[in-house]
């Protein structure tokens, strides 16, 4: 098939690798031409705009980061659905606003299918994929999702895509905070915190989180899966989607503290799981006292 890829950063460049190796023809697009050249050197195509890549294309993805570059990618004047005409899909990856996936659906065939499962799920294929739009969409574009992830779940309407993964986002906002505090306990404590994960995975507390990115942070690897300036817009919409149900979410709420105080320390580029950074300087701080 002839597939349109926008956006090429951490997770976009693997996920669109994955379909080129497939046998697809892939054009890209991305705002930093050099962040496409490993994808153009194995055989991908190269457009001048969002508009060109979906004129192009049978169906169009794009893996942006905040919910105003999927505004800026979709409704500029060089954007996705000026590109777009009837008989075409297009496919949201980036975890956005649902009502904004709502307004893009209002105008075209789309679909938004946020991801998780980090650079790791993105690198081997192993992402969860949550969909929503209109169900003939879906089965038309289910052969590809499937080389991309290996759990595929269609959740309804437009939107019902956005709100499954800022869903997901809430539980990993309390999980990243109860694991790295667990390490800094266990430190402090004067355990050895490798042989701590070796009781921790098999039992109850045992998540992703523990076995992807624990040992990450015992090694003091905070490169990015995905990075902590996302993190914290993604639990910023789950805020916002709360208030306008009228519901509390407290956890989220100081999941948000310390994740915009990481950003503040000059960790927005980093991998979520720098929050052990912030929690370990929050417990400093207050053993000085």
């Amino acid at each position: 098939m002839k597939i349109g890829w926008i956006g090429t950063g951490v997770m976009g460049s693997a996920m669109a690798g994955h379909l080129l190796a497939a046998g697809h023809a892939v054009t890209v697009f991305n705002r930093t031409r050099a962040k496409a050249e490993r994808l153009l050197a194995a055989g991908a195509h190269w457009a001048e705009s969002p508009r060109a890549v979906t004129e192009s294309s049978e169906i169009t993805c794009t893996m942006v980061g905040f919910p105003q570059d999927v505004r800026a990618v979709y409704f500029g004047e060089d954007g996705v659905l000026a590109g777009w005409s009837p008989g075409k899909v297009l496919v949201d990856f980036t975890t956005s606003s649902p009502s904004l996936a709502q307004e893009i659906a209002a105008r075209a065939t789309a679909l938004d299918a946020p991801v998780s499962g980090g650079d790791v799920g993105a690198r081997n294929a192993t992402l969860s994929i949550m969909v929503g739009g209109a169900r003939e969409a879906f089965e038309h574009v289910l052969p590809l999702l499937r080389l991309l992830g290996k759990t595929i779940v269609y959740h309804g309407p437009a939107g019902s895509g956005q709100h499954a993964k800022l869903a997901n986002q809430i539980v990993i906002a309390g999980t990243m905070i109860g694991v790295c505090e667990a390490l800094l306990y266990a430190r402090r404590a004067g355990l050895d915190c490798n042989q701590l994960l070796e009781s921790l995975r098999p039992g109850a507390a045992g998540c992703w989180t523990l076995d992807h990115l624990a040992p990450r942070i015992l090694g003091g690897d905070f490169a990015p899966g995905f990075y902590a300036e996302h993190f914290l817009k993604d639990l910023g919409l789950a805020l916002e989607e709360a208030t306008r149900m009228g519901w509390q979410l407290p956890g989220v709420e100081l999941a948000r503290r310390l994740y915009q105080r990481a950003c503040e320390l000059g960790y927005a580029r980093n991998g979520t799981q720098v929050l052990y950074r912030v929690l370990e300087e929050l417990a400093k701080t207050s053993s000085a006292h």
